[in-house]
C-alpha cells in the first residue's frame, strides 16, 4: 500500500476541486508549475538525485505520464496506454528473481511507472480511483470491502451527491 499511495501523491499533484463546502469555496491547482517545483516534490519523497539538472522536458514527461494515468482512472484510455512511451523490461532481481523494470534513464520517473505496472499486474490498480463527484476528482485507494467506492471521502463527496440526489427527489415529488 505505500507504493500506491506514492502514485495517490502523485496523481494529486493536480487538484481540480472545486466545489464550497461550509461556505468556503476549494480552489484546487497545479502543484507541478516548474522543474524546481517537480524537484522539490520528488525530494521530499526521497526521489530527487543529487546534482541532477531538472529540465522543462522533465517537467512536461511528468504532466504527460500523469494525465495519462488520470485519463487510464477516468475509463477515457485504455491502461495499456499508459505504458507506451515507457517500454517495460524484466530484469534480474536476486538470485533467482525477476522484477518489472523501466529504463527511463531518470530513476524518480522510472520508480513511478513501475509503481503503476507492478500495480496493474497484482491488480491494485483497479483499487485506484477519481472520486466520482464531478467539481472533486480526488484521486483516492478505495478501501471498500468490494471495491466499488465511489467517493474519495464519503463525508464530503459521497453526502454532498446524496444530500443533492435527495433534494432533487423531494422536489420532483411536490
Amino acid at each position: 500500500m505505500a507504493a500506491l499511495t506514492l502514485i495517490e501523491e502523485f496523481l494529486n499533484t493536480v487538484d481540480e476541486r472545486s466545489f464550497s463546502r461550509h461556505g468556503h469555496i476549494h480552489a484546487g491547482g497545479e502543484q507541478l508549475t516548474s522543474p524546481g517545483a517537480l524537484a522539490d516534490w520528488l525530494a521530499t519523497r526521497d526521489l530527487a538525485d543529487a546534482g541532477v539538472e531538472w529540465a522543462q522536458s522533465d517537467l512536461a514527461d511528468a504532466l504527460t505520464f500523469r494525465t495519462t494515468l488520470r485519463r487510464s482512472l477516468a475509463g477515457d484510455v485504455d491502461v495499456a496506454t499508459v505504458f507506451a512511451a515507457y517500454p517495460l523490461h524484466l530484469m534480474p532481481d536476486g538470485p533467482d528473481g525477476l522484477r518489472v523494470a523501466s529504463r527511463s534513464g531518470r530513476r524518480w520517473l522510472d520508480v513511478i511507472v513501475e509503481t503503476v505496472a507492478v500495480a496493474v499486474c497484482r491488480g491494485d490498480w483497479r483499487r485506484i480511483k477519481l472520486c466520482a463527484a464531478p467539481d472533486c476528482r480526488w484521486a483516492f485507494y478505495d478501501t471498500s470491502r468490494s471495491g466499488r467506492g465511489r467517493w474519495c471521502d464519503m463525508n464530503v463527496c459521497g453526502n454532498r451527491h446524496k444530500t443533492r440526489t435527495y433534494r432533487e427527489r423531494h422536489q420532483h415529488a411536490t
